[in-house]
């Protein structure tokens, strides 16, 4: 199936300004307006001083930006919806320096427009089931020492992906000791699972706490692949994150890096919707307020 992917011609001209973006958003916000003073439904018109939509009553208005990532934001709509759209259609992600270059506003409010788009790329980690591959892999910049396992100064991300949607999940531990990793499992992959992991001991431990069925290859011992059992999959996933961190933004401070690491795994498990990503990305900017705030909260690390 050929997606369809919207060009930037077609982005000026559904949305060449602020008033088109916010009767969007009212659209969008509002299918079925309602006033709460004289009743009528469907009575709203864009307020030419305010942006908001005021009813026909003149006593009732709706400011469609609440509750959105756009609230209390002095930058244009129409730059907000530019930056979601070049945050859309790239797929190594958009660097703070190179959003300011393309809207003309100031650094820090490039990476402030930059955050909230990726928090809306956060979401809870899916129900996983039928083959899995679990790895981890170590984020952070060059230094002499040890590499990979026990390496200084790197930030470890843990994933999993299911083979037969390939859909991923990921989160930043704090290390891969098993009772680090055993959450999880035990809240995110469904009974009769089948784990494909590499040699680390501490998946054989987990395996065996949730009595589940364990395959794995070798890597030390120079083994990738066993009939169809291998974590490659996982690993091109790793691969792909890590060359768009080396490539687009270089530096990541891991304070921020389940950011990155959540919006490239929404990347990866939206690649294949019909729906483009700017539609899907502009479907969400409410998914803050009601999903994000009251769930994701407990879930910092986690994609």
């Amino acid at each position: 199936m050929k997606l369809h992917l919207i060009t930037i011609k077609e982005f000026q001209a559904k949305f060449p300004d602020d008033a088109t973006c916010l009767a969007h958003l009212f659209a969008q916000e509002f299918p079925h307006p309602k006033c709460d003073e004289c009743g009528k439904v469907g009575q709203f018109s864009q307020n030419t001083k305010r942006a908001c939509f005021s009813c026909s009553c003149g006593q009732s208005h709706i400011y469609p930006k609440a509750g959105t990532i756009f609230e209390k934001s002095s930058t244009s709509l129409h730059d907000w919806f530019y930056a979601i759209f070049l945050m859309s259609v790239s797929r190594n992600g958009v660097a703070s320096r190179e959003l300011q270059r393309h809207i003309g506003v100031t650094l820090k409010t490039a990476w402030r427009m930059q955050v909230k788009i990726k928090e809306m790329m956060q979401e809870l980690p899916p129900m996983m089931s039928g083959e899995v591959e679990a790895d981890e892999t170590y984020v952070g910049g060059k230094r002499k020492g040890r590499r990979g396992r026990g390496a200084a100064g790197k930030t470890v991300v843990f994933g999993k992906l299911e083979r037969s949607t390939k859909r991923v999940s990921a989160a930043i531990v704090p290390n891969v000791k098993a009772m680090t990793l055993l959450p999880h499992f035990t809240d995110n992959v469904a009974k009769g699972t089948k784990l494909i992991t590499d040699e680390l001991k501490s998946y054989r431990k987990i395996a065996k706490i949730i009595d589940m069925e364990h395959d794995t290859v070798n890597h030390g011992a120079g083994q990738y692949v066993k009939d169809t059992i291998h974590t490659n999959t996982i690993e091109n996933f790793w691969g792909q994150l890590k060359r768009s961190l080396d490539g687009t933004h270089h530096v990541i401070s891991p304070k921020y890096l389940h950011l990155y690491v959540s919006e490239f795994a929404f990347r990866y498990n939206h690649r294949l919707v019909p729906v483009p990503m700017f539609d899907l990305l502009l479907s969400r900017v409410s998914y803050m307020k009601a999903q994000v705030e009251r769930r994701i909260g407990a879930y910092r690390w986690t994609v």
